[in-house]
């Protein structure tokens, strides 16, 4: 799939934009503070109806405005078609081909996009926050039904969290609201559990080779889910919702002398093993920065195993965070199979025929214009 024109209104420091993108490499240049990351973040936006960069919608809207637009044509192997999202201070309105989304997890899917950003070398030393993140809206690009039972987790789990609240300051003494609240938490939490770990199955089995190639042999990458909960990827649901009703029960007093849900999937992690050592620990910056390369790429190819459709890259600054060889392979990677935008100052030192024969645009203030 690739995105063949995208209109902005009111986007950050966009008034007006309208772009047209060929189904290849399309560099976009410019200095920093100019608006090269707005145009990315923006085709990352319409396709995920959420920042890479923040959680804060408002942001996303020109200064004074009261709304943001962004529109692009999808091009799939089944035809093209328009999507459009509009951003206000109410919150999103989301088109798919002209039709309304009720529920923002239907939406989202329609196109999929890989975003590898200097942020994204977080992915291994970042916090287990940016590592849920990014699990949660890679498999609901593929899973729209896993993005509306992590949105119904994060709804029981903040009204769990102010009854726990309530009776720890004694404002509630009934403790039958509480089991009933973590009897729902508990029966969506293994659901969401149960995807992750298929999910992971099958990016490392993505990874893995991927890793390899770019070590060239000399290093074997394995993904390791950390659960809160001590559950395995070989039980079933009723077995890991079992395992669930023991930790509650073991855990109970606890969470309501501090007031807090105490475990669940929004307080798991994610661990990266390379030859059986742990990247965030013992590994150095150029394997944790090969393993969220490998761990990008693969995201790539599973998404095409998943859809059948290669998703559209996004790589916003981040060549120059790269050696030569991973820029290569990365590179080399991708040619003449998936579109890609690429924000950079400057494209010296990037000796590259993918990039020589790339569409270039240049950005300033605000503006942009086609220059190869």
């Amino acid at each position: 799939m690739f995105i063949k024109q995208l209109q902005l209104k009111n986007y950050r420091n966009y008034e007006e934009l309208e772009i047209q993108f060929q189904n290849n490499v399309n560099v976009i240049l410019g200095e920093n503070a100019n608006g090269k990351t707005n145009v990315m973040e923006s085709i990352y936006v319409l396709a995920m109806a959420k920042s890479h960069r923040t959680s804060n919608d408002k942001e996303l809207i020109l200064w004074d405005r009261d709304y943001a637009k962004i529109e692009g044509r999808v091009q799939k192997s089944n035809g093209s078609l328009p999507m459009e999202l509009v951003i206000s201070k109410k919150g999103k309105k989301a088109k798919y081909n002209h039709i309304e989304q009720k529920k923002l997890s239907q939406y989202v899917g329609n196109m999929n996009v890989v975003m590898f950003a200097p942020e994204d070398l977080n992915l291994v030393k970042g916090s287990p926050q940016v590592r849920r993140r990014f699990i949660d809206m890679e498999i609901g690009q593929i899973s729209p039904v896993y993005l509306h039972e992590v949105g119904q987790l994060n709804k029981i789990l903040q009204q769990r969290n102010h009854y726990l609240k309530q009776l720890q300051t004694k404002k509630q003494t009934d403790e039958t609201m509480l089991d009933i609240l973590t009897e729902q938490f508990i029966t969506i939490a293994v659901k969401i559990l149960l995807k992750r770990f298929e999910f992971l199955h099958l990016l490392q089995n993505w990874a893995m080779p991927i890793h390899e190639g770019i070590s060239r042999g000399l290093e074997t990458l394995k993904i390791k889910y950390k659960p809160s909960v001590d559950v395995s990827e070989e039980q079933d649901l009723s077995k890991m919702k079992s395992i669930y009703e023991n930790k509650y029960n073991q855990v109970k007093q606890r969470e309501i002398d501090r007031g807090v849900t105490l475990f669940g999937p929004q307080r798991d992690d994610l661990l990266f093993f390379v030859n059986d050592r742990d990247v965030q620990t013992f590994g150095s910056q150029g394997q944790q920065r090969t393993t969220a390369l490998s761990i990008k790429l693969a995201e790539i190819e599973l998404i095409h195993a998943e859809i059948g459709e290669y998703p559209i890259l996004l790589l916003d600054d981040v060549l120059s965070e790269l050696d030569n060889y991973r820029q290569s392979h990365l590179l080399n990677t991708i040619q003449g199979k998936v579109q890609t935008f690429v924000t950079t100052t400057s494209v010296e030192g990037i000796d590259h025929q993918t990039l020589k024969e790339a569409s270039t645009f240049y950005v300033k203030n605000g503006t942009i214009e086609k220059i190869q």
